[in-house]
């Protein structure tokens, strides 16, 4: 630790909670955990916690030894393979250190950086510490290009939707003050847990900090497990958590999508009645009612949170008063237009513009307000 924060350290050791989550690594378990003892000092202790995700090789064994020889170490295990996120959930449940720490056990990070990380949480800067693998100028393995765009796609969508301006999203290495994580409702089970927990600190409004490590990658053939289904769980997932408390223009950008999407359904359903004879005072209402309750459930599956105000009648409530006084406005662009002799589909495109716009704006500010979010309030120490 440098000298600069030596002043802000503890009397006491700082204890570190590791959780190791594990599914099938025993050639590499045992190195690993003596890598993470090896950090420790006078100013730190560590508590590690052995996740066994049910492995099929011999990881139980070898943590059971391993539990046997260190006080300091917890083995926990799982009755089926439940994947990552899920052993993270068990182990972080556990702990009791003053912060967590996450360590694969394949020895693709150094754990000697994680003393690194600690810094400017022991000196009460931060609340959260993510190991960046692109901000560093230390040794890195070279391997997958695409892989490196791929994290480097999502760390940037996933920014534009926390607002945060991180390198390495998808990093392990996250160190956490024990209060925080324990805090976060973790969902995910498999590598979904990065986007989910990155988008879950960034509303918390925590003081999130990022630190250059060094990275030595696997290849398949050594073990890496994650893959293309993985990303795609990552794109939804940075949706699924982040979307009802995102900055304003990302939710409209979502919208133009959803909205795009009942329009055309809108004016698709309007010509097919005005053309079969029912006029605009009928069709048009109709066509935008029927388009509305599609909107309702795209909105609900992707953008805003279902209930986020309103019980559930209410909702329901709330958003047709939405809609029917969009609806008028519809009516009256769309009847207006049609009275100076443009054609129908002009007509109706033109007044559904207006709708688009007033129709987000309603279901943004009154049908699904978001209460804003954090801040999260540290403990002085």
């Amino acid at each position: 630790m440098d000298e600069a924060h030596m002043k802000n350290a503890p009397k006491t050791p700082a204890t570190l909670s590791v959780i190791i989550p594990c599914f099938d690594e025993g050639e590499t378990l045992s190195r690993c955990v003596n890598r993470v003892l090896e950090i420790e000092d006078e100013t730190l202790s560590t508590e590690i916690i052995i996740v066994d995700d049910h492995s099929r090789d011999n990881s139980l064994a070898v943590a059971r030894k391993l539990e046997k020889r260190h006080n300091g170490i917890t083995v926990l295990k799982h009755d089926r393979n439940r994947g990552k996120g899920a052993a993270l959930r068990t182990g972080f449940e556990r702990a009791t250190g003053d912060f967590v720490a996450i360590q694969d056990a394949d020895l693709e990070y150094n754990p000697m950086e994680l003393k690194k990380l600690l810094v400017p949480l022991i000196g009460n800067q931060a609340d959260v510490v993510i190991g960046s693998r692109f901000l560093s100028s230390g040794a890195h393995r070279v391997l997958y290009y695409w892989h490196s765009i791929g994290n480097r796609f999502l760390t940037m969508l996933s920014n534009m939707f926390t607002d945060l301006n991180l390198t390495d999203m998808e990093s392990c290495y996250k160190v956490f003050k024990r209060e925080i994580i324990q805090r976060v409702d973790l969902k995910e089970n498999r590598f979904g847990f990065e986007p989910e927990i990155v988008a879950k600190v960034a509303q918390m409004r925590v003081r999130i900090f990022e630190i250059g490590i060094s990275y030595s990658g696997r290849t398949y053939e050594e073990g890496k497990k994650i893959g293309v289904r993985d990303g795609f769980r990552a794109l939804y997932c940075i949706l699924k958590y982040n979307a009802h408390k995102a900055p304003v223009p990302m939710q409209f950008l979502l919208y133009i999508f959803i909205g795009g999407f009942a329009a055309l359904f809108n004016l698709a359903l309007f010509l097919a009645m005005f053309h079969a004879g029912i006029n605009a005072t009928v069709s048009a209402p109709v066509a935008f009612s029927a388009a509305a309750i599609v909107n309702y459930i795209l909105c609900v599956l992707i953008l805003f949170k279902h209930q986020a105000k309103w019980k559930a009648p209410l909702e329901w409530l709330a958003y047709a008063g939405v809609v029917a006084g969009v609806a008028c406005v519809d009516l009256m662009v769309t009847n207006y237009l049609l009275g100076i002799r443009l054609s129908p589909m002009i007509s109706k495109l033109s007044a559904t513009g207006v709708a688009f716009i007033l129709n987000f704006l309603g279901r943004r500010f009154f049908v699904f307000p978001e209460k804003p979010s954090g801040p999260w309030r540290p403990q002085r120490q």
